[in-house]
C-alpha cells in the first residue's frame, strides 16, 4: 500500500467505476468458493475458481482485499485454477496471534498453495501483496515459476514524500471517524471485528519499516518476473526501473495515466498485461 487515502477513495468508488459481472460475484464473500485453512495460530480464507494450472492472487493490504481482482479473476478462472488469498487480518482470514510481516504473510500463502497443490504456480501480487510475492520467490522458488508484481516497492525508503506522508496520517482511530463506513463493511467480515483497532496498528508498524525487503534478497529472484506501475505512484518509476534491472529474468510495464491503482483505473488493460505474462505464446 503505497497511498492509502487514494486507495481507499478508488476502492469504494470501484463498484461503479469497472464493469460487473451479472449476476455480481461477492468476490471475498464467496460461500460457493470460499474455504479455510488452519495455519496454526490464525484460519486463513481463500476461495478457488475455476480449473487447470495453479494462478495465485495476493491483495493489497489494509484497504485491499480479494475482491480488487474482481475484473481479472472471471479471465483467468477461463483457463486457470484461480487460488485467491485473505493476508490474514483482511476480510475473513483471522489475525493470530504472531507479529504481522511480510515474511508470516508469504509464508501463510505457502501454507495455502502447498494444502491444494504439489505444483509450482504463477503468482500475481498487487502492493502488499507484490512484496510477499518476493518473499515466497526467494524463500520457495521451487513453488513460484512465474511472477507479477504489481505497484510493490521494497520499502519506505523507496517512496515518495507524499506517498510516506499518506502513510503517516493514517491510524485506526482515524478510520473510524473518517472512514466509518469502509471500516464497518470490513468489520463484516472478520472474524472478530473488535481487534480492528489493533489489526491496522500492527499493519502500520510493517508498513514503515524502511526495507520490507533488501536489495539483494529481492536481487536472487529467478523465475520469470514482470514488474507493473503506475506512471504516477507513489514510488518513484526510476525505483521500478531499479528493481527491473535488479533481476535477471525480468520485464517492465510502465501504465500511462494511472496512479498506484492500476487495477482499477487500467482495469482493460491490466487483464491483457497479465493475461500476455501468465500465459506466454
Amino acid at each position: 500500500m503505497r497511498n492509502p487515502l487514494l486507495l481507499l477513495l478508488l476502492l469504494l468508488m470501484a463498484g461503479r467505476a469497472l464493469p460487473q459481472q451479472t449476476p455480481r460475484v461477492p468476490y471475498g464473500d464467496n460461500p460457493q468458493a470460499g474455504r479455510y485453512l488452519n495455519v496454526g495460530d490464525a484460519r486463513i480464507y481463500y476461495e478457488v475458481y475455476g480449473q487447470g494450472k495453479p494462478v495465485v492472487l495476493l491483495h493489497g493490504g489494509l484497504f485491499g482485499y480479494i475482491n480488487e481482482y474482481e475484473n481479472v479473476i472471471p479471465l483467468l478462472s477461463g483457463k486457470f485454477q484461480v487460488i485467491a488469498i485473505a493476508t490474514r487480518g483482511h476480510g475473513k482470514s483471522e489475525l493470530g496471534t504472531k507479529p504481522l510481516s511480510y515474511p508470516l504473510f508469504a509464508e501463510d500463502a505457502y501454507a495455502v498453495i502447498r494444502h491444494l497443490t504439489k505444483d509450482s504456480v504463477t503468482v500475481v501480487g498487487f502492493s502488499d501483496g507484490a512484496d510477499q510475492a518476493y518473499y515466497l520467490a526467494t524463500k520457495h522458488p521451487e513453488t513460484v515459476k512465474r511472477l507479477v508484481a504489481i505497484g510493490g516497492n521494497l520499502g519506505t525508503y523507496d517512496m515518495s514524500e507524499e506517498g510516506k506522508k499518506g502513510v503517516q496520517s493514517l491510524s485506526a482511530e482515524m478510520m473510524e471517524k473518517q472512514m466509518a463506513g469502509f471500516v464497518a463493511e470490513r468489520k463484516k467480515l472478520m472474524p472478530k471485528p473488535e481487534l480492528f483497532g489493533k489489526f491496522v496498528t500492527d499493519l502500520l508498524k510493517v508498513w514503515n519499516q524502511t526495507h520490507y525487503i533488501s536489495e539483494e534478497a529481492f536481487s536472487k529472484i529467478a523465475c520469470p518476473t514482470l514488474i507493473v506501475a503506475g506512471e504516477k505512484d507513489g514510488t518513484p518509476i526510476e525505483r521500478y526501473v531499479k528493481m527491473h534491472r535488479m533481476l535477471k529474468d525480468s520485464q517492465l510495464a510502465i501504465v500511462p495515466g494511472s496512479d498506484h491503482i492500476v487495477l482499477i483505473r487500467k482495469p482493460r488493460l491490466m487483464n491483457e498485461i497479465i493475461l500476455s505474462f501468465v500465459e506466454p505464446q
